[in-house]
């Protein structure tokens, strides 16, 4: 089965705009707009069961926390516990004194009647009507024409004004709505828009705010900038308006078309945190403001605890908050790409010394919005060597020199593959110690040892048990390594070794790594130690190591027992 024809069944539903000198695409975002959070309006309207009042309250405290001005508390007008949940906000007084309450209502009197109950009492609020002017609203829905529509508008905005006027103790700021308005000629659009101005006497000092909504998104993210632009540059009375977006996200766009709206000449944006909201979802506000802060732009709203903000919202809402989602998800500050963990690795590496953020794949610290490096990288069987490395270091401060990480990451891979899971950092040093530093039995096995100093000579003195039989072995050299080789008396000498420590304080360990190669064969293994005196784990290095040669089948038995004997 295929699609069907689609110039058979759809068409254009917006307005080609005629802006040959479009100026947004050469401006940038320089500073944030003025952010109005729906989460209580049309985010509760789209989600399987409404929040209650105690989850709307703690919705509100989480949306003044994060800093928003603007915070639409739902439509009182249409919803009782919307009406109950205003009337709890203003008369035990919850609303600080810098933040807007803002509730919609549609252009009808008694509802705007019941809207101005509802908000009887507020220091400052924010009413918002709305109706309609797009063609298939106004032949479909409405049953009116052009003129209709605008007496609808202009009904609505007389009522509300003539309401307003009764409870003088309050600051209104009024918000008008053509929804759909990016579906709506924009010569209509405009008309309407300015005769709401006029009767709310928008100016300088008496701020309007014209919401231009993508109720629907129709059309690609310019068309919405150049519709705002046009607007922004031919409504009456511009010095008085505030002009706002209210984007939907039906095309996968809304965050597009926001910001470039902004661009366009926009001031406000509404959105819900998350992108909750009816269909695709309300423009992602959270997403927008992180995105202007990896620009270096102060966003005005505070993300540095999004754990806390997630919770609150899956909570409140039921809804859970994709793994992918930009910023919040679980995954999005994840690498398990065996090439973006290497960059990544390298990345950490330069930036510990740097002001500036600037990392491979990683748009943003986690560490400014709460989270930290341990889910940076995580490994699986598509990971490769620098990811292991990182989460050794970052959570053991154990570094591989390269040829070890090369063979490790082997040993990994081989694991992941069986298993088909991911492997925490947890599993791999589980992994990196049953390869590297349990193996010092097998063989040889140290019982004790003995160093000291003969003469500017290290001499070590061992009582080690060889394939089952007590050996008492000597060996002497310039320092404790050396000596250990002559105590063996294999034919080993020393690729590389290094030691660190693992941990701080009084449960400090000491970390040998040491290659060794038999001699002749180009043949080599790696070993680990690890003890409370690096001697120690020197020694028992160089044993895992000899045991991992035998294994290998690159020494053979006869030539540890000779050696012994």
């Amino acid at each position: 089965m295929m699609l069907a024809d689609p110039s058979k069944k759809y068409r254009r539903m917006y307005q080609r705009v005629d802006l040959p000198d479009r100026q947004w695409p050469n401006n940038e975002i320089t500073k944030a707009p003025i952010w109005m959070s729906t989460d209580l309006r049309d985010g509760n309207q789209a989600i399987f069961e409404p929040m209650d009042m105690e989850q709307k309250f703690k919705m509100f405290q989480m949306l003044v926390k994060i800093g928003f001005k603007n915070i639409e508390i739902g439509f009182p007008s249409a919803s009782q516990i919307d009406f109950d949940f205003t009337r709890k906000l203003i008369e035990e007084n919850h609303i600080p004194d810098d933040v807007y309450i803002e509730v919609l209502v549609q252009a009808r009197d008694h509802l705007i009647q019941r809207t101005f109950e509802s908000l009887a009492g507020a220091k400052r609020a924010i009413v918002h009507i709305y109706n309609s002017n797009a063609p298939t609203f106004r032949q479909k829905v409405l049953n009116v024409d052009v003129a209709g529509a605008k007496q609808l508008a202009v009904n609505a905005a007389s009522k509300v004004k003539e309401y307003a006027a009764q409870y003088p103790e309050t600051e209104w700021v009024f918000q008008y709505s053509p929804e759909c308005f990016s579906a709506t000629e924009l010569e209509v659009a405009k008309d309407v828009c300015d005769a709401v101005t006029e009767i709310w006497e928008a100016s300088p000092t008496n701020k309007v705010i014209l919401n231009l909504p993508a109720t629907v998104e129709v059309s690609t993210p310019n068309v919405y900038a150049d519709q705002v632009e046009w607007m922004h540059r031919n409504i009456a009375r511009r010095d008085g308006v505030i002009i706002s977006v209210h984007c939907h996200n039906d095309r996968g766009c809304g965050i597009a078309a926001s910001e470039l709206a902004i661009m366009a000449g926009a001031d406000r944006v509404e959105g819900c945190v998350f992108g909750n909201g009816e269909r695709t979802g309300n423009v992602d506000v959270a997403a927008i403001a992180l995105n202007m802060y990896s620009q270096g732009v102060a966003p005005n709203l505070d993300f540095s605890n999004i754990n806390e903000i997630i919770a609150t919202v899956e909570e409140c809402t039921g809804l859970p908050v994709h793994p992918r989602h930009p910023y919040a998800g679980d995954l999005v500050f994840t690498a398990f790409s065996g090439s973006h963990q290497d960059a990544i690795k390298k990345g950490f590496e330069f930036q510990k010394n740097e002001e500036i953020w600037d990392m491979p794949y990683l748009p943003i610290d986690p560490k400014d919005l709460g989270r930290d490096y341990d889910a940076v990288i995580r490994v699986n069987s598509q990971s490769g060597k620098g990811g292991i490395a990182y989460l050794l270091e970052a959570n053991y401060n154990v570094v591989l020199p390269r040829r070890i990480q090369i063979e490790f990451s082997q040993t990994v891979q081989k694991r992941t593959d069986e298993e088909g899971t991911e492997i925490t950092a947890q599993e791999i040093w589980k992994l990196f110690k049953e390869t590297y530093v349990d193996t010092k039995d097998t063989h040889y096995s140290t019982k004790n040892y003995r160093l000291y100093d003969n003469n500017g000579k290290q001499v070590v003195e061992l009582e080690v048990e060889v394939n089952g039989e007590t050996q008492q072995l000597r060996g002497e050299g310039n320092g404790p390594i050396s000596a250990m080789l002559d105590a063996l008396q294999l034919p080993i000498d020393v690729l590389s070794y290094e030691e660190r420590g693992i941990s701080s304080g009084a449960n400090a360990k000491a970390l040998a790594l040491v290659e060794l190669q038999v001699k002749g064969t180009g043949k080599s293994a790696f070993g680990a130690g690890i003890h409370d005196n690096i001697v120690t784990s020197s020694i028992e290095a160089i044993i895992v190591c000899t045991n991992r040669l035998i294994d290998q089948g690159v020494l053979s038995t006869d030539q540890v027992i000779a050696a012994a004997v």
